[in-house]
C-alpha cells in the first residue's frame, strides 16, 4: 500500500521567525503571577505612568460622538495632520499628511516598511543590540540580515565607519534606532547625519525606528527627519506608547515619501485597515495638546534611571554602560558564568524569574549574550524591591 505524503502544515516563511522574546517573558512572568508569585516586572518596556486626562477624555468624547465606523486606511485627514505638525514643530521636518500613516502601534509601521521595501536576498544593515522585532521582521519579508556589532566598552554607539564596512552591491536598506532599545545609546546628530547621507548618496533606504525619539538625555531631541535632503530613502516609524503612556491604545505612524507611504497603506488595507477611530481622536488630542506631560515624564525617566543605576553599581562583578536615552538598562552579567551551573545571560534571567521572582530580559533577544535588559519604567519602591532581591540572588551564586 502506498504511504501518503506527509501534509505540509506551516509555511517556510512562518517557520523562519520565531515568537517575540519580550512577549514570551511576559507570558510566562503571567503564569507565575497566576499562580500567586509576587514578582517584580522589569520585562516589558511599557511606561507605568497612566495615559494623560486630556487624552482619554478625547477618546471618550468620541465614542460618545459615534466616531466608531471604519476611517480611510491611513488615518482620519486631522490625525495625519496632526502627526506632521508635531513633527515639524519638535524637529524642523517638513513633511506633508499624504506622507503619513496611522498604523495600529509602532511595530506595524515598521512591518510594513519592512515589507514593502525589502524583497527575497535584499539585504538590512542591523546595529547590534538590536529590538527584538527587527531580525524576525527582516527575515519574514525573506532579507538578509546583516548585523553590525557594536560594543560596550563604546557604549554601544554607532558610527558610519561600521555602517559603510557592511555595505555591498546587495544592501537595500538600514535600520537605525536611537535611543537604542536595549541599551540606551544615542547617536549623536553628527554620525546620524553622516549615515543618512552617506546612504542617500548609495540609493540605500534608512528605517528610522523613532520610537524612544522624546526620551533623548543627552539634550534637545534629534530626529532623521530634520534632515530634508536626504528624504528620498528615509522612512520614519513612530509611536506614541513611549512618548504618551499609551501603549495599549496601539497608535503607531510612519512619515515617508509618499509612493512609500502609499504602497504601505496598500497592504495596510488587506490586513487591520485602519486605527480604530475613537484611537485617532486620542492621538489627536496627544498630538495638539500641551506637551508637559511629555516633559514630566521624561523627567521622572532620569531620576528613575539613575536610582537604578546606583543599585546595579552594589551588585559586585556587575558593569552597565549608562544609558543616554529611552528607559533601559543593560547590564553585563557575564563575571556569573561558570558560577552555580550558569552559562548564559538566558539562564540568568530564566532563573531570576523562577527563583527571585524579578523579570528581565536576556541579552539573547537583542543579539548580544552576556547581558539582561531591565525596564526602570516602573515605580522607585519596585527598583528597590527589585534589585534587592537581585543583589541576593547574586550574592548567593
Amino acid at each position: 500500500m502506498a504511504t501518503l505524503p506527509a501534509v505540509k502544515q506551516l509555511t517556510d516563511r512562518i517557520n523562519r521567525i520565531e515568537v517575540s522574546a519580550t512577549m514570551a517573558v511576559v507570558a510566562e512572568a503571567a503564569k507565575l503571577k497566576a499562580a500567586g508569585a509576587d514578582l517584580v516586572e522589569f520585562g516589558a518596556g511599557e511606561p507605568h505612568f497612566a495615559t494623560p486626562q486630556h487624552i482619554k477624555d478625547a477618546a471618550i468624547t468620541a465614542i460618545q460622538e459615534n466616531c466608531t465606523r471604519y476611517t480611510a486606511v491611513p488615518g482620519i485627514p486631522e490625525l495625519r495632520s496632526a502627526l506632521v505638525k508635531r513633527h515639524a514643530a519638535d524637529f524642523g521636518s517638513d513633511y506633508k499628511p499624504e506622507e503619513s500613516i496611522a498604523s495600529t502601534g509602532g511595530k506595524l509601521a515598521l512591518f510594513n516598511a519592512i515589507q514593502v521595501l525589502v524583497d527575497h536576498g535584499d539585504e538590512v544593515i542591523v546595529p547590534v543590540p538590536y529590538w527584538v522585532s527587527f531580525k524576525d521582521i527582516i527575515e519574514y519579508a525573506s532579507g538578509k540580515c546583516v548585523f553590525v556589532p557594536t560594543s560596550e566598552e563604546g557604549g554601544f554607539r554607532l558610527t558610519p565607519e561600521m555602517i559603510e564596512r557592511k555595505i555591498t552591491p546587495r544592501t537595500r536598506a538600514m535600520i537605525i534606532n536611537s535611543p537604542n532599545n536595549p541599551s540606551g545609546a544615542v547617536l549623536t546628530p553628527e554620525d546620524f547625519t553622516a549615515i543618512l547621507k552617506m546612504a542617500h548618496k548609495r540609493g540605500i533606504y534608512v528605517i528610522a525606528d523613532e520610537c524612544y525619539v522624546y526620551l533623548n538625555y543627552t539634550g534637545k531631541p534629534f530626529s532623521a527627519g530634520s534632515i530634508t535632503d536626504v528624504r528620498e530613502h528615509l522612512l520614519i516609524a513612530g509611536s506614541l506608547s513611549k512618548t504618551y503612556a499609551m501603549t495599549g491604545w496601539r497608535l503607531g505612524f510612519a512619515l515617508g515619501p509618499a509612493p512609500i507611504i502609499n504602497a504601505m497603506s496598500k497592504l495596510q488595507s488587506q490586513s487591520t485597515s485602519s486605527t480604530a477611530h475613537m484611537i485617532q481622536k486620542a492621538g489627536v488630542a496627544a498630538l495638539n495638546g500641551s506637551q508637559q506631560c511629555v516633559a514630566d515624564m521624561k523627567t521622572e525617566y532620569i531620576r528613575l534611571r539613575d536610582q537604578t543605576l546606583d543599585a546595579l553599581s552594589k551588585i559586585p562583578g556587575i558593569t552597565c554602560v549608562k544609558p543616554e536615552g529611552a528607559f533601559y538598562v543593560y547590564p553585563n552579567v557575564s563575571a556569573y558564568f561558570g558560577k552555580a551551573g550558569i552559562n548564559s545571560a538566558a539562564e540568568v534571567s530564566k532563573r531570576l524569574l523562577h527563583e527571585a521572582h524579578v523579570v528581565t530580559v536576556p541579552g539573547e533577544a537583542f543579539g548580544t549574550n552576556e547581558h539582561i535588559r531591565l525596564s526602570y519604567a516602573t515605580s522607585s519602591g519596585e527598583i528597590v524591591r527589585g534589585l534587592e532581591r537581585m543583589r541576593a540572588w547574586f550574592a548567593k551564586l
